[in-house]
């Protein structure tokens, strides 16, 4: 389980564990606050083929899916 202080997230580095579509690495590009600051949402984009995509924050603490940096 990966320990992460949501309000760091912004451009950290990411390994997808199970790649789809070649694309393995991704980057933290936005972080989706509510109306008190609370992250509640992140956008990561895939550094091969620029597709992003938005995902709950939470799911990158599952190192089944992510690990932390670029492996």
């Amino acid at each position: 389980m990966n320990r992460i202080n949501p309000q760091k997230l912004l451009l950290s580095k990411w390994t997808a564990a199970l790649p789809q579509n070649r694309e393995k690495h991704f980057l933290v590009t936005d972080l989706l606050r509510d109306e008190n600051g609370t992250v509640l949402e992140i956008e990561m984009q895939a550094v091969l083929t620029r597709r992003t995509t938005q995902l709950d924050w939470h799911v990158l603490q599952d190192d089944a899916h992510w690990k932390m940096g670029w492996r």
